[in-house]
């Protein structure tokens, strides 16, 4: 009976920390002439809020092919995070997102876009084409 309860509990265990992000913030990359800007300034921000606040599981899908010139988006699980890493991702994930915006060189750098009120869900996720797990730590 113990290694039935037992066996139960590692299996219910494995399925629980499987448990991948359903709900994701969409980062867009947008080129106006010359291809688009790169993702290094948000990846960065990720990794190291993720080290800062030992986030395990962190999940970021690239979508690529959305346009002529390298037009991709970035999708990050949100799923792990408590309610004020949340706002603490979002808000430096806007800074991070609006320094590179700043510095670029006008008409001829694209922009980085990002609407934190919409999120993305893992259903339309399921359903898009040329997506790639980036992250997965």
């Amino acid at each position: 009976m113990k290694k039935i309860v037992l066996i139960i509990g590692l299996f219910t265990s494995a399925v629980f920390f499987a448990q991948k992000s359903e709900n994701y913030l969409q980062v867009g990359y947008h080129s106006i002439c010359c291809g688009t800007p790169s993702a290094k300034p948000v990846m960065d921000f990720i990794n190291q809020f993720q080290k800062k606040n030992k986030i395990k599981n962190f999940e970021v899908y690239k979508q690529s092919g959305l346009g002529r010139e390298g037009e991709f988006n970035i999708y990050i699980g949100t799923d792990t995070f408590s309610r004020t890493q949340k706002t603490k991702f979002v808000e430096g994930l806007k800074a991070a997102i609006n320094n590179q915006n700043q510095m670029k060189r006008p008409n001829r750098d694209g922009n980085v876009s990002f609407d934190e009120t919409t999120t993305v869900k893992k259903a339309d996720l399921s359903n898009a084409r040329n997506l790639t797990l980036i992250n997965s730590k």
